[in-house]
């Protein structure tokens, strides 16, 4: 699978470990920054990925900064991105099966190494179930036009 990694400032190192675990996994990774801990703007960071994703140049997409709540925000503006937090491995399976999110954004302050390679692991693997699910994604890759 091809996966746009993308982080701030808080979340360059934990991506860098993700982009590693990643491609030790099989996995393409396109790094779209940032790679030091400069302040930068994260919105700027989470629009690489997420129009990678929107274009279908990426499968999917990991993005970290230090709560993963501004990337997803921010990624969540692009048409066809479902990004979801997540700080456990329920929230991440529950974001595939029932949101086929396909950007899942991590905090590097608030979730340990350990657990952060168990949420990735837990989303990669994550089918989306379809059904009446599918009626409801199909509503959010359409907001733009309701």
């Amino acid at each position: 699978m091809k996966i746009a990694v993308g982080a701030d400032h808080a979340g360059y190192e934990l991506k860098d470990k993700i982009a590693a675990y990643l491609e030790s996994n099989g996995h393409q990774v396109e790094n779209m920054g940032t790679d030091g801990p400069e302040s930068v703007d994260y919105p700027l960071f989470a629009g690489r990925v997420a129009r990678a994703v929107a274009k279908g140049e990426a499968e999917r997409g990991v993005l970290v900064c230090g709560s993963g709540v501004g990337m997803s925000m921010a990624a969540n503006r692009y048409a066809g991105v479902r990004a979801a937090a997540a700080y456990e491995p329920f929230t991440a399976r529950m974001s595939r099966r029932h949101n086929d999110s396909n950007v899942l954004c991590l905090g590097s302050r608030f979730t340990g190494e350990d657990l952060v390679f168990e949420i990735l692991r837990t989303w990669l693997e994550e089918a989306f179930e379809g059904g009446r699910h599918g009626r409801r994604v199909d509503l959010l890759d359409r907001f733009d036009s309701l």
